[in-house]
């Protein structure tokens, strides 16, 4: 069961969750960052994602985040369930 990025997230463009992560699957990566639009001007609606097939649920990311965004996958609050679908979609897969 992967780790889930949700809303407290969006416009935030602190990357200490990317830096601690072993297997390097929380995307978009620092170097992707000008493509994907996150210049540090514009991030409306910009948030970080945790591939769901590459996490290796170790937790590393969670107590780095500083806007305590990150959840275990079955933790999700009920308000932010969409942000499963979201995480797994960025990556094009289902949930």
């Amino acid at each position: 069961m992967a780790y889930i990025i949700c809303e407290p997230c969006i416009g935030t463009k602190d990357s200490a969750c990317v830096d601690v992560c072993p297997v390097d699957c929380i995307h978009p990566m620092k170097e992707d960052w000008e493509e994907k639009g996150y210049d540090g001007e514009n991030l409306e609606g910009k948030q970080l994602y945790i591939d769901p097939e590459e996490c290796i649920d170790c937790g590393a990311c969670e107590p780095e985040c500083p806007v305590e965004a990150i959840f275990e996958e079955s933790e999700v609050p009920e308000e932010w369930s969409k942000y499963t679908a979201i995480n797994y979609a960025y990556f094009g897969r289902e949930q």
